[in-house]
């Protein structure tokens, strides 16, 4: 008899979701001593069987984890990597590291977000981006972790390493919908139903995900493939089909797992 089970995906992108509680414009006057646990575990948000990722690290992802992609609640498409089978499970998470040669950006950002001011430049009113930091993140910590600063003032190479990683957040949040517009426009969209068969008794159904049509994607010609093109989307289509053969890596590790007694 088979057990199928239904990939509970709950926790999805719970680090991204959660509602940061004590937000402070990050500044070396006011946080001069604040350091960040860079520790990765189900403490800080880790333990997720997806996680929100964009298209500014599909270069990176594909290496690692299968791409699909999710609708939200109002039905705007959004990208996700697959992590696990079960209910927040990370099998990418052991212990306190987390064995990949990258790490999805929203797992990276750790305590800290992108919020935008109003500045005076040359005269004229503009909304400028700054790093803030969640106070009550439990990463957050006067004793151990990261340094943001250092002695002298200046930032420290972990907070120059956030600037990048936020960047690739934010420049990524402003590429998806034009993605998605194009690749809908194309005809490239399509529903994929994974079923994953582990043994002759296990098998798991993850619902709810898409994938881009890869017969269509080879057949587009003309003006329809260049606007793909310019729009720097061509790529990152066929980057999110290169990425689908990490389905089998990760039903490899589960299997691991199992055998493992996990």
């Amino acid at each position: 008899m088979t057990e199928t089970r239904s990939h509970d995906t709950t926790s999805v992108s719970s680090t991204e979701r959660r509602l940061m509680a004590k937000m402070a414009l990050l500044n070396n006057i006011d946080h001069p001593d604040l350091k960040v646990i860079t520790r990765f575990g189900a403490a800080y948000g880790d333990s997720v069987n997806q996680a929100a990722v964009y298209p500014t690290e599909f270069s990176e992802l594909q290496r690692e984890y299968p791409i699909f992609f999710r609708k939200d609640e109002e039905g705007a498409f959004y990208c996700v990597i697959l992590l696990g089978l079960d209910k927040s499970e990370n099998l990418f998470l052991d212990g306190a590291r987390w064995q990949a040669r990258y790490v999805p950006a929203i797992h990276q950002r750790g305590p800290f977000m992108i919020g935008f001011q109003n500045q005076e430049v040359d005269g004229e009113v503009r909304r400028e981006p700054m790093i803030h930091v969640d106070l009550e993140n439990p990463r957050v910590s006067k004793t151990e972790g990261e340094p943001l600063f250092l002695a002298h003032g200046g930032n420290a190479p972990y907070l120059q390493h956030i600037s990048q990683v936020l960047r690739v957040i934010t420049v990524g949040a402003d590429m998806t919908a034009p993605m998605f517009a194009a690749f809908e426009q194309a005809g490239l969209i399509e529903p994929v139903s994974l079923d994953v068969k582990l043994d002759d008794h296990t098998e798991y159904k993850v619902p709810d995900l898409f994938t881009l049509n890869e017969e269509k994607l080879a057949a587009l010609e003309g003006e329809a493939l260049q606007q793909l093109h310019r729009g720097g989307f061509l790529r990152a289509a066929y980057l999110v089909l290169a990425s689908l053969g990490n389905v089998n890596r990760l039903i490899n590790m589960k299997n691991a797992k199992r055998a493992a007694g996990g």
